[in-house]
């Protein structure tokens, strides 16, 4: 039985699979898609979680902060249940091959969104901007549609997967429950059967953008949560979505939404800042970005060695990244040497 082979992040794939017709899809273009799926969702813990750690208040209670500290939460379910998916009918999760890791600054893997380029920096109204384009539903309620989105992709998978159903078998199922604190849509589960993949591909899709009836996240850590592309373009435009009743439409014009205190994290530039002129680390910072580096390595391996047979992994995959957020905000304190006014920030790279 085929399974999943290595896939090169900057190709068009998910483009060359959004335009097969359905009835063409065999094994392997579903094995294959959720690969992608799998790095997509891979792809946005970064930036998101650079912005997060850019905010110099610690307390996940306040607005802006609570809002992207959940959505992370929310990528790392998602991610968790696609990798469910793909173990379920035999195939097998990659992501420690230097080909499949993200790369930044560029596109989303596969070519969804073709022409967003993703960049890591602290939070700010831009990198907040980039961030609602990247979750951005074909419908926005808000406004008028357009470009190739995460949401119809998923649709594709969910339309096709029922044809393979017989191949779920439920092995190498990782499940965890974070439910309790994060949201109903948010534990781990196993893929057993048809029903519990389409039940999580709605929860991907719909704590993404929404329903094509409300911004609101069907499946809340705390009652009304907007789906992430809402709360990212509430932060983006510094208003708050309200529903007009006069036009009878949603729209960015409620009271203001501040931007929190953060650390001036400078964009990181392709390959790490030792390709940045003038802002080549020192030993100490080169010392933490390196640390950074090894522990983002160790959490892709132990996260392949999760889904590869040995469930207690995520443990480890979850220390990682407890212990990347200290060392981001350490390199977030440490002002660049050509421009003071900003400071470095995690490279994200991986290290075979």
């Amino acid at each position: 039985m085929p399974t999943t082979g290595i896939l090169d992040y900057q190709s068009d794939a998910i483009v060359q699979l959004m335009s097969m017709a359905e009835e063409d899809w065999t094994e392997q273009e579903l094995k294959d898609a959720l690969q992608r799926a799998i790095m997509l969702e891979l792809s946005t813990i970064p930036p998101y979680a650079t912005a997060l750690w850019s905010i110099t208040d610690q307390d996940n209670s306040k607005p802006v902060r609570h809002t992207i500290r959940e959505i992370v939460f929310d990528e790392m379910s998602h991610f968790g249940l696609v990798c469910n998916m793909l173990t379920s009918i035999g195939g097998t999760v990659v992501l420690k091959d230097p080909l499949t890791v993200p790369k930044y600054p560029g596109e989303l893997p596969g070519g969804v969104n073709p022409g967003l380029e993703v960049f890591l920096s602290g939070l700010s109204r831009e990198s907040a901007t980039l961030f609602s384009d990247i979750e951005k539903p074909e419908n926005p309620l808000a406004f008028a549609a357009d470009g190739n989105t995460i949401g119809a992709f998923y649709q594709r998978i969910a339309n096709v997967f029922p044809k393979f159903a017989h191949l779920l078998t439920g092995q190498n199922q990782v499940t965890f429950p974070l439910g309790s604190q994060h949201g109903t849509g948010n534990d781990i589960v196993a893929m057993n059967t048809i029903d519990d993949v389409l039940k999580a591909i709605d929860v991907i899709r719909t704590q993404g953008e929404g329903t094509d009836a409300s911004p609101d996240n069907p499946f809340p850590g705390q009652p009304g949560e907007l789906a992430h592309y809402y709360a990212f373009k509430e932060i983006a435009v510094g208003k708050k979505l309200v529903f007009d009743d006069q036009t009878g439409k949603f729209e960015f014009a409620g009271p203001d939404l501040p931007l929190p205190d953060t650390s001036p994290v400078a964009r990181v530039p392709a390959g790490g800042w030792a390709n940045s002129p003038g802002n080549e680390p020192d030993q100490a910072t080169a010392a933490l970005l390196h640390d950074f580096n090894t522990t983002y390595s160790d959490m892709l391996r132990a996260l392949e060695s999760a889904w590869g047979g040995h469930p207690n992994s995520l443990f480890d995959a979850i220390g990682h990244m407890s212990d990347l957020g200290g060392t981001a905000q350490q390199l977030n304190a440490i002002k660049l040497p050509a421009d003071p006014r900003f400071t470095y920030g995690p490279e994200w790279l991986f290290l075979p």
